[in-house]
Order: C-alpha cells, then sequence, then structure tokens
C-alpha cells in the first residue's frame, strides 16, 4: 500500500509548495504545472498507471484533480476500479467511505456550476465591451487632408514615407487607408 499526492498549479509560474507541505507522509509525490480544464497531463497519467489495489491518493482540494465534473468522476471512477482510495484534505473528503463518494460528487457539481458561471459572466463582459466599443481595435481616422496627400504621393510629387509622415500613420494603417480609399 503507497500513500501517493497528486500536485497540480495552473501555470509555470504559480508555485506548488502549499500543496507540499507534508512531503513526508507520501511514497510518491506526483508534481504538475497544467491547467486543469482537462484531462491530458503527463503527470496524472503516470500518477493513473502507477496506483494499484490498496493505494491511497491525496490532493490538496479535488479541484487539483480535475476542472469538470466529469472528468473528476472519471479519475474517481479509475481509481476506484483499481481499488485505490481518494482523499482531499481542504473539502475532507475519502471515497474509502459512502458519505464520502456522495460529497465528492457534490462538490465536483458545485465546481463546474462556479466555472460555467465565471464563463457565461466573462462571455457577457466581452459582449457589452465590443457594444460600447471597448474591445478590437481602435478605428483611426485618416488627417482631413489623407486625399490630397495621397494624390500628391500617387503623382510622384512626394515619397510614400513623406506621405505616411505626413498623414501621420504607420506604413501598414497608410496603405490600408490607401486600399479602402480605392474601393
Amino acid at each position: 500500500m503507497a500513500n501517493i499526492k497528486y500536485v497540480r498549479v495552473s501555470t509555470t509560474e504559480q508555485n506548488t509548495a502549499r500543496q507540499e507541505t507534508d512531503r513526508a507522509a507520501y511514497d510518491r509525490i506526483y508534481i504538475e504545472k497544467a491547467s486543469g480544464k482537462n484531462t491530458d497531463r503527463p503527470q496524472l497519467k503516470a500518477m493513473l498507471d502507477y496506483v494499484r489495489e490498496g493505494d491511497v491518493v491525496t490532493v490538496e482540494s479535488y479541484s487539483r484533480l480535475a476542472r469538470d465534473t466529469r472528468d473528476l468522476l472519471n479519475i474517481i471512477d479509475v481509481l476506484n476500479k483499481k481499488g485505490v482510495a481518494f482523499i482531499s484534505q481542504k473539502e475532507q473528503i475519502d471515497t474509502s467511505t459512502p458519505a464520502g463518494r456522495f460529497m465528492l460528487s457534490v462538490f465536483a457539481s458545485l465546481a463546474q456550476f462556479e466555472r460555467e458561471q465565471i464563463l457565461a459572466r466573462q462571455a457577457e463582459g466581452i459582449a457589452i465591451a465590443k457594444q460600447e466599443g471597448r474591445m478590437g481595435r481602435p478605428t483611426i481616422a485618416p488627417c482631413d487632408n489623407f486625399n490630397a496627400i495621397v494624390q500628391e504621393w500617387q503623382a510622384g510629387n512626394i515619397t510614400a514615407v513623406e506621405a505616411m509622415k505626413q498623414a501621420g500613420l504607420t506604413k501598414a494603417t497608410f496603405y490600408r487607408k490607401v486600399k479602402a480609399m480605392n474601393n
């Protein structure tokens, strides 16, 4: 029987120290710096391959194992089929008991609900920002005498660089505005 800990943070910049304060209590620790949005994580797969009947897998919080209810329940199912218990320290869930399995299902559903609410609020905020013109590239209006500058440039009286300087535009914007003017 092995005591195993799975530690995950979402980005490489984040620190795992908070989840590793009890290192001495574990035979193996799998550390991952990857998003929990899916189960395509090398250390998670290695841990699932390694565990065997009688082992106990511990996480600081069930959200470290998976963010999606379906993913979490699938991982727990794999552990259960192998005869491996799961413990979530923060939520005090132990799947070796019926109450622990029930609580895990409830917490996982709440986590997914919270994630979906965050995504919905984010989408609403983006839609409002777009509507108010606060997102995307700002429209650059050419100067008042832009047409005259372009005519001078096209006639060969000034260089393109001079035309851009007079119009106060970058090269890409200048040519984009010229193209729009010709269409």
